[in-house]
């Protein structure tokens, strides 16, 4: 599996994005297309994590092309046949009610509501404190929908965190591969 159009969401879960970051480097390494796309946090929040100049500077680097931003910008996506899947990691609680609720008001929502429009899979790789509590509806009424795919989670800490999940963000490519075949790999683990 070499070649993909991915389209690549990156949410406001800031903790995560240096480990997202790397998987985003192995599937251009792969020689994948990645198409990167920015949550309003992505764009203008700066954090202990990193500052959000930091990681536009770093996803445009490893994609050769600047992150898709406003809604104009990934509004084509489907219509213009641009993308073979779309991958939304990090995936927040906040980015999971919207998808859910139909809402298509930001850039990654809309990227994805455009690219349903062709059928084609959105997976998801959460990471989320409150995966087991608000965000469970969500996460409920997206895995029985059509053409999304989550990417295999856990709890991250169940003791001083016990809603939260997190997804196992190297397991994306593995995902992606079952997507396109129209399987979901098991979504929960433990360990």
């Amino acid at each position: 599996m070499s070649g993909l159009r991915i389209g690549w969401a990156l949410c406001g879960s800031f903790c995560t994005l240096a480990t997202v970051t790397a998987e985003i480097a192995e599937t251009v390494a792969a020689g994948h297309t990645v198409y990167p796309i920015f949550s309003a946090p992505m764009c203008a929040v700066d954090t202990r994590f990193g500052t959000a100049e930091h990681w536009r500077m770093q996803i445009s680097d490893l994609c050769g092309r600047s992150p898709l931003t406003t809604l104009t910008e990934v509004e084509p996506l489907g219509p213009r046949d641009m993308l073979d899947v779309l991958v939304v990691a990090p995936c927040t609680g906040s980015t999971l009610a919207r998808l859910a609720a139909g809402d298509s008001s930001g850039a990654v929502t809309l990227a994805v509501k455009s690219h349903l429009r062709r059928e084609r899979p959105v997976v998801l790789a959460v990471s989320t404190n409150d995966a087991l509590a608000g965000s469970f509806p969500s996460i409920a009424a997206l895995k029985n929908r059509k053409h999304y795919y989550f990417v295999p989670m856990r709890q991250d800490a169940p003791v001083e965190k016990p809603n939260s999940l997190v997804a196992d963000f190297s397991r994306i490519g593995d995902t992606i591969y079952a997507a396109r075949q129209g399987r979901q790999l098991q979504p929960l683990f433990l360990g």
